[in-house]
C-alpha cells in the first residue's frame, strides 16, 4: 500500500473507497458556502480542499462517478483529469452538466473518482519506420463495430 502525504482544508473525511476492491476514492465537493448550480451544458471548477504529494513515478487521475453521469448527466470536462507529482495546489474537478435539466452541486456531495497510479517516464527514439502490425495504421473504427 502507497502513503501519500495528504492536506485536508475542508471538513469533510478524506476520500474513502467505497467497496473493498474499488480502484478509485470518492472526490467530496468544498463548499462552505452552501452549493454550486450548473445550468445545462454550464460547467464549474468545484474545490475539494485537499491538496496532496505523489511520489515521484505517479500521478492521480481525475475521473466521474458513474452515478451522478447516469441519474444527472453530470461529467467532467477534461476526464480523466491528471494531477502529476510536482503538483502541490488544491484539487479541483472541473465538472459538466450534460443534461436539459439544473444540477445543484451541494458541499459534501461525492463529485467525483480519484485514481492513483503508476506511470513511466520515457525518452523518444527518432526511426524512419515503426514495426509492422496487424492493425497497421488503422484508426477510429478500422476494427469494426
Amino acid at each position: 500500500m502507497l502513503t501519500i502525504p495528504v492536506l485536508n482544508s475542508s471538513r469533510h473525511p478524506l476520500p474513502e473507497y467505497q467497496t473493498a476492491h474499488a480502484a478509485g476514492l470518492d472526490l467530496r465537493a468544498n463548499l462552505p458556502g452552501g452549493s454550486v448550480q450548473l445550468g445545462p451544458l454550464e460547467r464549474a471548477l468545484v474545490p475539494t480542499g485537499l491538496s496532496l504529494a505523489l511520489p515521484p513515478g505517479y500521478e492521480a487521475q481525475v475521473r466521474p462517478r458513474s452515478g451522478l453521469a447516469y441519474k444527472h448527466g453530470i461529467g467532467i470536462v477534461n476526464s480523466p483529469g491528471t494531477i502529476d507529482a510536482d503538483y502541490r495546489g488544491e484539487i479541483s474537478v472541473l465538472l459538466v452538466n450534460l443534461s436539459n435539466e439544473e444540477f445543484t452541486v451541494r458541499d459534501g456531495e461525492r463529485i467525483a473518482q480519484l485514481v492513483v497510479a503508476r506511470h513511466e517516464t520515457i525518452a523518444w527514439q527518432p526511426a524512419e519506420t515503426l514495426t509492422e502490425t496487424a492493425r497497421g495504421t488503422g484508426g477510429y473504427g478500422s476494427t469494426g463495430l
